[in-house]
């Protein structure tokens, strides 16, 4: 048993992370692509005790380089679906993936997964989410029976009126896609964890694992890596120090940190010292 899998069992049964009433064990969910091999990304997977991945639905679709052969690559009876609409610029365009997504869980064996992260990406250089869209998009398929994942601008607003529509989570970003700078927007975000009645799960821009840590240390319930796994010199090695991380960042949030202080306060006591 790994590390990993030997802090999850202590922890899981009295920490339950719940979306859309599916318990999850792990806190970091991972991705599928970027990796430099399949045999990578399955020792990624396992190294890193996630039981959610996710999956664009259109690269698996048309085979697309490094998707070949994912789907049997990958144990579906001990990992959940999280198909993605990566790729889809409109609502429209999104909610005929998710549709399609939908069905791709279904080949899986998962015939009762409706998850789907929500995206609605127009902007092919910074690659930050349309807000009206993906709106549009969650509110369509939280009609037609989708567990919605929304992937948004570290937005307050918008991501109380998500909520409020319906979607199992909101999913903010840290900083753009791929970019490993970190939480830029941890203000934003933590508005969005104080006032979320679902999951909070921080998606895009963690680098390193200490950010990952941070970002559970504020109150996120998750968060999801794949390019600083993927991408890392050694993925599986990554993969496990992002879920020790994840895990270090929840307990500490669950034990509570000390107040900060303007002045300095002395670890020991200062009554009963030895006097000159």
């Amino acid at each position: 048993m790994s590390t990993v899998s030997t802090l999850h069992s202590g922890m899981s049964d009295q920490d339950p992370l719940l979306i859309g009433g599916r318990p999850f064990q792990s806190r970091l969910f991972t991705g599928t692509g970027k990796y430099p091999n399949m045999t990578a990304m399955q020792q990624s997977l396992e190294r890193s005790g996630c039981d959610m991945v996710t999956v664009a639905v259109r690269r698996v679709q048309t085979v697309a380089a490094g998707h070949e052969g994912l789907m049997e690559a990958i144990d579906w009876s001990r990992i959940w679906m999280l198909p993605n609409t990566a790729g889809c610029a409109t609502a429209e365009e999104a909610i005929r993936v998710a549709r399609l997504g939908r069905e791709l869980a279904k080949l899986a064996g998962q015939e009762d997964n409706s998850f789907v992260k929500l995206e609605v990406i127009p902007d092919s250089r910074h690659l930050l989410p349309d807000p009206i869209g993906t709106l549009d998009a969650a509110e369509q398929l939280v009609k037609e029976g989708f567990t919605v994942l929304p992937y948004i601008n570290a937005d307050p607003l918008l991501a109380k009126r998500l909520e409020d529509v319906g979607c199992a989570t909101v999913m903010p970003l840290g900083s753009p896609i791929g970019s490993g700078q970190g939480l830029r927007n941890d203000a934003n975000i933590a508005l969005i964890i104080e006032n979320a009645g679902v999951p909070v799960v921080v998606d895009a821009g963690i680098g390193v694992p200490s950010e990952a840590a941070q970002a559970l240390e504020m109150g996120a319930d998750a968060v999801l890596v794949n390019s600083a796994i993927a991408l890392a010199g050694d993925p599986p090695a990554m993969a496990e120090a992002m879920a020790m991380a994840v895990q270090a960042g929840r307990q500490a949030h669950r034990a509570g940190r000390l107040p900060l202080r303007q002045n300095a306060s002395p670890s020991s006591p200062v009554s009963g010292r030895v006097s000159s």
